[in-house]
């Protein structure tokens, strides 16, 4: 892409509304406007990084043998009053009334449709396991929107659910989740931290949220000083039920709790060893039984033909907040540092004196190859200061940056920066293009 050609709005100041760190830079960086109160228009350029979070989320799902489907925004309000949430779940759920004057709400969460759709197609335990999900806009009307993406009132949420026969597969169901939940933040470079969670409206008695450590984070958190640095990096194979039980079962034998949870008499972590410090929620699993199916009438006939509530359990990501979540985790004072995985591009042509001939041919050489091997580039083609160039690569956070300027060129050679890295390296053009295609694919 040629930045000449592109929307990329960025502002040089902080804007004053914006309280937090990801707000601020993801105004400024030109990734999101807002709308209206904790409602934002996503620019092209949050676009990008919001589906790449998507597809790591899709592709992890499916490994966990997940499969995806598309549940519409409104619901009806008649499958809330059977399940018995309706009244209870607060002014947070948007409640309207269509021209039939039929009362409709815009979906806040999707239990009680799943569950009709599957009490309405499927009838026998041969079908189960099951595990359904998609990727959709909810809405809750949050009293005070506040933190751009963080806490909006509108967002993309990735919401699962599982159905199983009895309480020993939903359980297994459950550390399925558990499992891909780590392997999803840990390929967007985040180290997540599952913690014993209160159920609250979703209701059950198994819940983990995930936090990652962030300054900035909404909640208090006391976890063992062996999470900070510990990889989510985990190899499993899913149809080993044991190996998949064993992961969630050392993942959670390590002390963390958040600020409600936490109790300092009983907490079993020595106080050198226990980390105190502020968290984001990224993540949230449930596993509850048969409330939704014993209410709704959601059964199947097991092998002896008689008939039995499913076990559920509910699974959600928070897609449009991980965006800021990972912000958050990863800045510096020049702006975002992406990790590559979800990085807008992975790599910029910086042409650093547009117009001059020798710099606008390295640059355009450099950008065509780079893309001819399928790299996301930006080509950085504006006749701006350098300054304000390299000022913008660093504020939207491109990972690797190639500088074309005539003094390297002269020599020839290009310059090297890896983001939030001190060194540089100078390479010939060809060898910078070798080097950008290795990087990208390591």
């Amino acid at each position: 892409m040629r930045l000449t050609q592109y929307f990329l709005p960025t502002i040089k100041e902080n804007p004053t509304e914006a309280q937090i760190v990801s707000h601020r830079l993801m105004l400024r960086a030109g990734m999101i406007r807002q709308s209206a109160a904790g409602i934002y228009t996503w620019l092209p350029l949050g676009l990008r990084v919001l589906r790449k979070v998507e597809a790591i989320v899709r592709e992890e799902q499916a490994r966990a043998g997940a499969i995806e489907m598309l549940m519409p925004t409104l619901q009806p309000a008649e499958l809330w009053q059977e399940s018995g949430r309706y009244d209870d779940y607060g002014k947070e759920m948007l409640r309207i009334t269509d021209r039939h004057d039929r009362p409709l709400l815009y979906g806040p969460t999707n239990e009680e449709m799943i569950t009709d759709i599957v009490r309405n197609t499927v009838k026998s335990y041969k079908t189960l396991p099951l595990n359904l999900y998609h990727i959709q806009w909810k809405f809750r009307d949050e009293v005070r929107p506040r933190f751009g993406v963080m806490r909006g009132r509108e967002f993309l949420m990735k919401d699962g659910y599982s159905f199983d026969l009895d309480e020993d597969s939903a359980r297994l169901a459950y550390a399925r989740m558990f499992v891909s939940y780590l392997r999803t933040y840990a390929r967007m470079g985040l180290r997540p931290i599952p913690m014993r969670a209160d159920t609250g409206p979703i209701g059950g008695n198994l819940s983990h949220e995930f936090i990652i450590l962030a300054d900035t984070g909404e909640s208090e958190v006391y976890c063992h000083r062996r999470f900070v640095e510990r990889s989510a990096k985990v190899e499993v194979d899913y149809s080993d039920a044991a190996a998949v039980t064993g992961i969630m079962q050392d993942w959670i034998s390590d002390y963390a709790a958040t600020g409600e949870m936490h109790d300092a008499k009983s907490c079993p972590v020595p106080p050198d060893q226990l980390v105190t410090a502020r968290g984001i929620e990224v993540g949230h699993i449930f596993y509850f039984g048969t409330k939704y199916s014993a209410s709704m009438k959601a059964s199947v006939t097991d092998a002896s033909g008689q008939p039995r509530d499913m076990h559920m359990g509910s699974y959600g990501i928070g897609v449009s907040r991980l965006v800021g979540a990972i912000i958050e985790a990863s800045h510096d004072d020049a702006g975002i540092v992406w990790p590559k995985s979800v990085a807008p591009f992975t790599v910029a042509v910086v042409n650093l004196k547009s117009g001059d001939t020798a710099c606008d041919a390295a640059s355009e050489g450099l950008y065509q190859t780079l893309t001819n091997a399928g790299v996301e580039v930006l080509l950085d083609d504006r006749a701006d200061r350098i300054g304000v160039k390299l000022a913008d690569m660093d504020l939207i956070g491109v990972p690797l940056q190639i500088l074309v300027g005539p003094k390297g060129l002269e020599r020839g050679v290009v310059e090297i920066r890896q983001r939030g890295l001190d060194d540089r390296t100078e390479l010939p053009p060809d060898d910078a293009v070798k080097f950008a295609v290795e990087w990208v694919r390591s």
